[in-house]
């Protein structure tokens, strides 16, 4: 019943947002819907429920994260919206709300799929779900980028389902009861996988789901994506829908830590993750547009998220911690980023240049999220990230840990240069049509709300998230249910 009830409530609220012919009253249909869905989520917290559909259906340690990252960010976002489809009049905004309640409907799916072709349906329906919020500005370059998403998007799924039956080919000849993608049966029966098949499925789920995640050299449609986006979609495309690959690549490691291969997927994970942050540090030096900014650093981003995984169990602990604690940053700066955006007429730093003088809330909340995405205390990214380092150091893999260092050297400076061109100086003189609604009290309120969360889990992790975080990382590298 319960997993009815996290795909259903968000499906139910999308049908009842296409059914509705109100602009002004449809939108409120989300912080309802979605707070109802956050309520289920944190029943699981108190008692995970057990698996339904002959097993297909399961929340797990790993799954339980993913489900409240996209159930926490997507009910601050919906509230975020009422003001800004309240401001974006010249639009219909129908298909944005039923598409966002979809989206959550999707990624739930994904977080609860304990069969790997299931979960493959649900990371396309995701995929479909988001695709019309990035054309929402309804220009030229949204619809090219809305293209190039769907088309890269495809390119990567298609890749994950050779993957999957790749998978599948590792369990001939199977015998006994149970689905051979179930994650279940594929855990108990690792140690007569076929490796070289396993090894090929793991490949390619990682260049399929990696190009949905963003991963170099797979991550052309993000700037793109990210930098035609309203602002709250470039939030749910950094923080939520990044994670459900990223879940997926998890659970193909989950099986070749089983299998006995971990090394082999570690040593792969590690060099894509290097190879990243990398592609995001050439990118960001100069970059003028400071959305496509936030674009090349969730590439960084991910990048670093691989790389834990492929440290080892301390740097999983870590790197489950930093999806959540990047979610959250990005929250905050993509938010604040389109406030800027919208106070100024323009995203890059010819138009947008002394924001603390004309959204000064918002300019303020951008330069803390740039502080603490960087990896800065005392905030949250800075914790995880420094314990990615330790795991590095620990494990004497000191060329790994001053790459990851001076990469992230590279891109500080990259992006300080971006952000304090936008935040200080002159604003440019202005027309009488250009108002500061950057700065209304609903559109700084969720920005905020996800800034007090990253400075609270910088100075203290509460036992229960320890607890998970643990169990996920132990899910990872042992292959124990």
């Amino acid at each position: 019943m319960i997993y009815l009830l996290l795909v259903g409530v968000p499906l139910l609220v999308g049908l009842l947002a296409l059914a509705v012919d109100n602009d002004e009253r449809r939108p409120w249909l989300l912080p309802f819907g979605f707070a109802i869905h956050a309520s289920i989520v944190a029943a699981c917290w108190r008692t995970l429920p057990g698996p339904a559909m002959d097993g297909w259906l399961r929340i797990d340690d790993l799954g339980l994260l993913v489900l409240s990252l996209a159930s926490a960010m997507l009910l601050v976002c919906s509230v975020y919206c009422l003001e800004y489809l309240r401001l974006r009049r010249e639009r219909r905004n129908r298909l944005f709300t039923a598409c966002l309640s979809f989206v959550l409907a999707a990624v739930s799916l994904v977080a609860v799929s304990h069969h790997m072709g299931l979960l493959w349906v649900g990371m396309e329906a995701a995929t479909l779900a988001i695709a019309p919020l990035v054309y929402f500005n309804h220009n030229e370059r949204s619809l090219e980028a809305t293209w190039k998403y769907l088309m890269m998007g495809s390119l990567g799924i298609g890749l994950a389902l050779l993957g999957t039956f790749f998978l599948t080919l590792a369990t001939f000849p199977f015998q006994g009861p149970g689905d051979p993608l179930l994650i279940d049966t594929l855990l108990s029966r690792a140690g007569t996988l076929s490796l070289p098949w396993l090894k090929g499925a793991f490949i390619f789920l990682l260049v399929g789901y990696g190009t949905k995640m963003g991963l170099a050299p797979l991550h052309s449609w993000k700037p793109d994506a990210y930098g035609e986006s309203p602002g709250v979609v470039g939030a749910i495309l950094a923080g939520v829908i990044t994670a459900c690959p990223f879940l997926g690549i998890l659970r193909a490691f989950q099986v070749c830590a089983a299998a006995g291969i971990a090394g082999f997927a570690q040593s792969i994970l590690v060099m894509i993750g290097l190879l990243s942050m990398a592609t995001a540090a050439v990118f960001i030096i100069g970059q003028r547009d400071f959305k496509r900014m936030l674009a090349y650093s969730s590439v960084e981003q991910m990048g670093i998220l691989a790389l834990g995984v492929g440290l080892g169990p301390a740097g999983s602990f870590a790197a489950l911690l930093h999806m959540i604690n990047n979610g959250l940053t990005k929250g905050v700066l993509f938010l604040s980023a389109g406030n800027i955006h919208r106070a100024f007429g323009g995203k890059t730093m010819d138009h947008a240049h002394g924001a603390l003088r004309r959204a000064p809330v918002s300019a303020a909340l951008f330069l803390l999220g740039f502080v603490a995405v960087t990896g800065s205390p005392p905030f949250a990214p800075f914790v995880s990230e420094f314990s990615i380092l330790r795991a590095a150091v620990n494990g004497h893999r000191l060329g790994v840990a001053l790459g990851f260092v001076g990469l992230l050297a590279v891109i500080f400076i990259g992006m300080a240069t971006t952000v304090l061109s936008v935040v200080y100086g002159l604003p440019p003189s202005s027309d009488s049509k250009q108002s500061l609604q950057g700065d209304s009290p609903l559109m700084i309120a969720a920005p905020l709300v996800f800034m007090a969360v990253v400075v609270f889990l910088g100075l203290w992790l509460p036992d229960w998230l320890t607890t998970v975080l643990g169990g996920a990382a132990k899910l990872l590298n042992t292959g124990a249910a």
